[in-house]
């Protein structure tokens, strides 16, 4: 007997084998969490699940490589507002300069001396013979040695290093008081080398710029030395006093003028330009490595440099932003936290933007460099997946069925 296959069974066979496909599919898929799919990065629930945290609480020793999972609240959004940034005026406080300079060595300085009638140390006869002469006498320009000390005729070697040129005066008359005739002494710094603070780096011009007695701020050695070379958000100063050290965007000191301290003798300013960056990866608009703009940027403008969030793949309550954080600030933020020694740990922070008000503390929270932006993939996305999945299995049986017809 022969038997023929219709076309109807031929389709009902068709059906059965992607019934017996989709049946053997989804155990496996299920059984292994989707990970076989496609996937931009870890789910939600992965991240959650991986945390630091979870593992702590069942039971699991907390590792340095972990990290720890925080929720953006109105509570974190307040304790990292709180946290202290590196500042000039916190590191070298409100110094103003000494009322007058003192010599130092390498300082270039010139005596007059002044005696009040003829016939004294420092008079000369005039040439006519009719005057009675000049009464006073400049000293040609001398540099304070390494001894800190000046010659001067009739009073010897005065030392003047750390000293005005108000004490040098007096210190010279006691000299020539029983020498000269009532001396009166002017003294002035000629060339001023140990006034002086070094700028180097990303300005115009390099150089080491003399202080005025009037004292200058580090805007004012910076536009001395011909100004920057690159924009004020990306140029950072590092000021250099002694074994201190404090680096600021200069963005900042422009804005906030008590971060615009004066300068010392001796100090050191070094600007540099340093591209702040963020990288951001997952369902996100674009996947980039995104440099700033600004002096500092928030959440919400990162998610917008960044395209925002894809319609058809995220997950809005799976925003993530990681970064390194310092132990104690972690535990501030929330104490439950199994954390175990000092240093740095690394801290997941998560936003919920199916939540109204987390677009507002978007709006406060801080992006740092190096800081890395993770958008989650939305669970219903992988199944999507499955079913595009299915659909490839399930087609070549349907075309083949075409074929045999």
């Amino acid at each position: 007997m022969n038997i023929r296959f219709t076309s109807d069974v031929s389709l009902n066979f068709g059906k059965l084998r992607c019934s017996v496909v989709i049946a053997c599919l989804v155990p496996a898929l299920v059984g292994a969490g989707c990970t076989a799919l496609p996937s931009q990065g870890p789910s939600s629930a992965k991240i959650i699940d991986d945390s630091s945290d979870s593992k702590a609480k069942s039971g699991a020793p907390v590792i340095p490589a972990g990290y720890a999972v925080v929720d953006i609240d109105r509570h974190v959004t307040d304790v990292i507002a709180r946290q202290p940034s590196e500042s000039l005026h916190g590191r070298f406080g409100e110094r103003r300069p000494a009322p007058a300079q003192a010599i130092g060595v390498g300082d270039t300085v010139q005596v007059a001396i002044w005696e009040a009638s003829s016939g004294g140390l420092f008079s000369s006869a005039a040439l006519d013979g009719g005057s009675t002469g000049q009464h006073s006498a400049v000293i040609p320009p001398q540099l304070v040695g390494n001894d800190g000390s000046i010659s001067v005729p009739f009073a010897g070697r005065i030392r003047v290093v750390g000293l005005t040129p108000a004490d040098v005066e007096q210190r010279i008359v006691r000299e020539l008081l029983s020498k000269a005739i009532d001396p009166q002494v002017i003294v002035t710094i000629r060339d001023n080398m140990s006034s002086r603070v070094t700028v180097l780096g990303d300005v115009t011009t390099g150089a080491q710029v003399p202080l005025s007695p009037k004292g200058e701020k580090v805007l004012d050695v910076i536009a001395a030395a011909g100004g920057v070379r690159t924009a004020p958000y990306e140029t950072f100063v590092t000021l250099i006093r002694g074994d201190k050290t404090a680096t600021m965007a200069l963005q900042q000191i422009v804005s906030n003028p008590r971060e615009n301290v004066y300068v010392m003798p001796g100090d050191t300013l070094s600007l540099q330009k340093m591209a702040r960056s963020f990288t951001v990866f997952g369902a996100a608009g674009s996947n980039n490595l995104i440099n700033f703009d600004a002096q500092g940027i928030t959440l919400q403008e990162a998610l917008a440099k960044a395209g925002g969030l894809r319609d058809s793949q995220a997950d809005p309550s799976g925003v993530f932003l990681m970064r390194r954080e310092p132990v104690e600030l972690a535990r501030t933020l929330d104490p439950s936290i199994p954390i175990t020694g000092n240093g740095y740990v690394n801290v997941i922070y998560r936003l919920n933007l199916r939540n109204t008000g987390s677009y507002f503390l978007a709006q406060q929270f801080p992006v740092k460099d190096k800081d890395i932006l993770y958008v989650a993939s939305a669970p219903l996305n992988d199944l999507q997946k499955f079913l595009t999945l299915v659909q490839t299995v399930t087609v070549p049986a349907y075309q083949v069925r075409d074929l045999a017809n």
